[in-house]
């Protein structure tokens, strides 16, 4: 299972979006800055989004499709699945 995520900051403001083989993992790194990089420059901690595909190559794909949407698009999308924008880490690790 692959898994692309949208990641924000504490305010919400800046927006972050990815693909991994293992979320935990991958938003534990995110959280704890092990990676330098946008995120760890920008505090962006907080899993507000993500969907699981089975495929890599369609994982890679809709990764790139949303990131080539406008920021009202990404926010829309968002707010369908956590419209309250709670940090869904502690979901994933259950």
């Amino acid at each position: 299972m692959y898994y692309v995520y949208i990641l924000t900051n504490k305010t919400n403001n800046v927006l972050y979006t990815g693909v991994t083989h293992n979320l935990v993992k991958r938003v534990y790194e995110h959280k704890n800055k092990i990676t330098k990089g946008f995120t760890s420059k920008y505090n962006v901690n907080k899993l507000v989004y993500y969907e699981a595909i089975d495929e890599i190559i369609v994982a890679i794909e809709r990764e790139k499709e949303i990131k080539g949407w406008i920021r009202e698009r990404k926010i829309e999308l968002v707010r369908s699945k956590n419209p309250k924008w709670n940090d869904l880490y502690d979901e994933i690790c259950r």
